[in-house]
């Protein structure tokens, strides 16, 4: 088992994670509500004033309690990458805007605290996105700090499914 570096301070930065979503799920989004989700690939926008690193540990991990919107729909993925630019020259809202050829399915999803529509986009293919300079993260990053992609297993019930 290898062990995760302590030796970088808490820096603020912004990152991506790429997200897969094998079958159709309906999936309660905190206040936001109840959406249906296709299957597909996702991006999601986010940063971190402080703690870029220790942020993306916290959504790779699978045992976690929800707090923020990305949290609902990661807990039902199967496929998660994590993509980090550390510094604060570029917003979430501006690496967001850059993506194209995506659509907005959850309005106000991870963008509670912005004018934009969504921090969420959803595309069907994987997106060809260019994310240089760019570190990948893996999910349960403390473990398995050699992988890049994580597979999950089965999915868990949808909460609002009906």
């Amino acid at each position: 088992m290898l062990a995760v570096r302590q030796t970088m301070k808490p820096v603020p930065g912004v990152y991506q994670l790429v997200i897969r979503l094998r079958r159709p799920a309906v999936i309660t989004v905190g206040a936001l509500g109840c959406f249906r989700f296709p299957a597909g690939w996702y991006v999601y926008s986010g940063s971190a004033k402080n703690g870029l690193v220790q942020r993306i540990r916290r959504h790779l991990r699978q045992d976690k309690r929800k707090h923020w919107h990305i949290d609902y729909l990661l807990a039902a993925t199967d496929r998660v990458e994590a993509f980090v630019l550390p510094g604060s020259a570029v917003y979430e809202c501006e690496l967001h805007g850059q993506l194209q050829g995506c659509q907005v399915l959850v309005p106000g999803f991870g963008a509670s605290d912005c004018d934009c529509e969504s921090h969420l986009a959803y595309i069907r293919k994987r997106p060809g996105i260019g994310l240089m300079g760019f570190t990948c993260y893996p999910r349960d990053y403390c473990t398995e700090v050699d992988a890049v992609v994580i597979e999950g297993g089965s999915r868990p019930e949808s909460p609002c499914a009906g």
